[in-house]
């Protein structure tokens, strides 16, 4: 098996993954958009194919993300409590829901509203530096966090954390937490889609992306505990900003 291996092809999609997880692990979004835009844009899968290996990919990923966030004391565990159970509940609705909801319709407004999110996180990072506040919309947000992630093929880091940081949330912890929280969302929401594919999901793709996501993780939650506050609220807003903005383009286009 291991002589017939495209070593040249596995090593473009290590790449992808690593860079798709530096930039969720360390800003707690983007995974899946990043992922996807380099598998369909510049390594020439198919969308379908794209988006399984990518779902299958997070299970991993974020697991991995969580345990380094927790370890560098980047989790905290009083929001994570708060938002774990609702995520879950919103994603596994979502899951039930995706066969009679045309997500489609409603991605270009949640992409238009999380592109705006993005350029006033931008704005407030560069004009007021950030003062911590304890965030009190929690439950609700994970619940539509988590439905839309589901029914909508991604969207809980984006609009989880953003919506945190608004309300005045502490980003390193924020970040943390978002992603440790993450991993039991997806693997809720995926399990039966693991179960169905079962080993013949693991292709190419599939092992590079978790190859890459894997090694990238640990470096991310690093990032994450050492950059400064103000810097990573410009840097998400950067972020949720382009790829919102690239979303609304490819939905309506």
């Amino acid at each position: 098996m291991l002589e017939n291996l495209d070593w040249a092809r596995l090593a473009e999609f290590i790449a992808a993954g690593f860079a798709a997880q530096i930039v969720d692990g360390a800003l707690g979004m983007a995974f899946g958009v990043i992922s996807s835009t380099l598998l369909i844009s510049v390594l020439g899968v198919p969308p379908a194919t794209a988006s399984a290996s990518v779902h299958l990919v997070e299970c991993f990923t974020t697991g991995v993300s969580g345990i380094s966030h927790a370890l560098h004391r980047n989790v905290n565990w009083k929001l994570f409590w708060r938002l774990v159970l609702p995520g879950i509940a919103g994603g596994v609705t979502g899951a039930y829901l995706l066969s009679t909801i045309d997500a489609s319709v409603t991605r270009p407004f949640v992409m238009t509203y999380l592109a705006l999110i993005g350029v006033y996180l931008l704005w407030r990072g560069l004009r007021h530096p950030p003062t911590p506040k304890e965030p009190k919309v929690i439950a609700p947000l994970g619940l539509i966090g988590g439905f839309l992630d589901a029914a909508g093929g991604g969207g809980w880091g984006p609009v989880v954390t953003s919506n945190l940081l608004v309300q005045g949330s502490t980003p390193r912890t924020t970040i943390g937490t978002v992603n440790t929280v993450e991993f039991f969302l997806t693997l809720s929401v995926s399990l039966t889609f693991l179960i169905h594919l079962g080993v013949a999901a693991f292709t190419t793709a599939v092992s590079g992306l978790l190859i890459g996501g894997i090694l990238a993780a640990p470096f991310g939650a690093i990032i994450a505990k050492r950059v400064p506050a103000r810097t990573l609220l410009i840097l998400v807003g950067i972020v949720l900003t382009i790829t919102s903005a690239y979303s609304v383009y490819k939905a309506l286009a």
